[in-house]
């Protein structure tokens, strides 16, 4: 017969396990998503001021992104929109502005030819984090130059840049060089 403090030294024990099991697993669980988002991980603990919610809301993101029918381009679709990114970065010389609204259009173009959902910029970003965590951010940043180019806010060196944003994505989108970090899924 175990006796009342037996017990209570038992369930302690499990308790104490069951408590050590669990923040394992949590561990384990943002590891792996830091592992996967990259410096997106980061942002989304920023942006949520919470771990946890950040966490649900990368898995969420990943879930969602999963659902959808993401495809390589064939080789003729990738030379198309190659050509199309010669022409907009030949543009970028006489008129700088021009060249951004056609680099985020041809960017959104690629985007959509390879499957993903057209949503609103901030969705469409989310959606490219899954798959391409390490350029999002500069996605982010060319955007946000693009709109201060519209409103006439954004200088020579600013578009400059974006174009450099835009490239980086166009070219892991296009699949013409290895990403930094092999994507996901096909």
């Amino acid at each position: 017969m175990m006796t009342t403090a037996s017990w209570i030294v038992l369930i302690v024990i499990v308790a104490i396990a069951a408590a050590v099991f669990w923040a394992f697993l949590q561990k384990r669980r943002s590891t792996q998503l830091r592992s996967r988002f990259g410096p997106e991980y980061d942002r989304a603990v920023h942006e949520y001021g919470n771990r946890l919610k950040a966490e649900r809301a990368l898995e969420r993101r990943a879930e969602r992104a999963g659902k959808y029918k993401i495809r390589s381009l064939a080789a003729e679709e990738q030379r198309r929109f190659a050509e199309g990114w010669r022409h907009t970065q030949a543009r970028f010389v006489d008129d700088p502005n021009l060249a951004i609204r056609e680099a985020d259009h041809l960017v959104s173009e690629v985007m959509r030819a390879r499957g993903y959902p057209m949503g609103d910029f901030d969705r469409r970003a989310e959606d490219i984090s899954v798959d391409h965590p390490h350029v999002v951010r500069n996605y982010r940043v060319a955007h946000r130059i693009a709109v201060s180019a519209e409103d006439g806010r954004a200088n020579t060196e600013e578009l400059r840049q974006a174009m450099v944003h835009y490239r980086e994505l166009f070219d892991e989108l296009l699949e013409t060089q290895p990403a930094t970090v092999p994507e996901t899924r096909r």
